[in-house]
């Protein structure tokens, strides 16, 4: 099971230099500006914006009203694109109650989703990726994932892309220390550990990436237009 924190370590206790490592302290410490924008506060975790919007979420992926989430309300969440082969996982592997998750759990779900880039969040994401529980991903773990990824563009009419392309690209990102093997820590140091697990569990996410430059020229027409007008 995935601890019930994701930034507690086994014993309950949080070490010092984790908090000082991870950029939720500066949220924390940003809430005692009391002139901060509407726009800070929204974006602020620990802040009570941020904290009725998460509620809010949960309270409308809630369908049945019974104060828990199934898998198929979670599926739910965000775009709705996430492969129900990473939902497998979540209720696999976190703490739930007759097979639902309660808003606890639910909070340390969304909390490493929306910080893909925290270590902390990493390595709850990464427990959910490692199928084998041997402390790395390897080809046959990264293509467990990616044939959902697969099934849903199929299921969306688009073309799938092939898995050896995208195999090569994370490793390629990754640089693991060794050629066949991504460890947690690998994610990490590369930086590219947010991209790399949302191509694996998330279709619009994906497209996202395989549409970067696209998406990334579209945005520089649109601000040349807007220079212009």
């Amino acid at each position: 099971m995935l601890s019930s924190s994701i930034y507690a370590v086994a014993n309950g206790k949080i070490k010092i230099q984790d908090i000082l490592a991870c950029s939720f302290l500066d949220d924390l410490l940003e809430l005692r500006d009391e002139e901060l924008s509407k726009e800070s506060q929204e974006t602020n975790w620990f802040s009570a914006p941020s904290a009725l919007r998460v509620y809010g979420q949960y309270l409308n992926l809630d369908k049945d009203h019974n104060g828990m989430l199934s898998k198929e309300e979670l599926s739910r969440y965000g775009t709705a694109t996430m492969t129900n082969v990473f939902l497998d996982r979540v209720f696999q592997e976190c703490l739930t109650y007759d097979g639902e998750m309660d808003y606890k759990t639910y909070l340390d779900f969304v909390l490493a989703l929306e910080n893909r880039k925290e270590p902390a969040a990493l390595q709850y994401i990464f427990k959910l990726l490692d199928i084998e529980n041997k402390g790395y991903l390897n080809v046959f773990s990264l293509n467990y994932f990616f044939r959902a990824i697969q099934e849903l563009m199929k299921i969306h009419g688009q073309d799938p892309v092939s898995f050896q392309d995208v195999k090569d690209e994370i490793f390629d990102m990754v640089k693991p220390k060794d050629p066949l093997k991504i460890s947690l820590q690998d994610l990490i140091n590369s930086n590219q550990g947010d991209t790399v697990t949302t191509i694996l569990i998330d279709l619009n996410g994906f497209w996202t990436y395989e549409n970067r430059e696209a998406l990334v020229a579209n945005d520089n027409e649109n601000s040349a237009d807007l220079d212009d007008t």
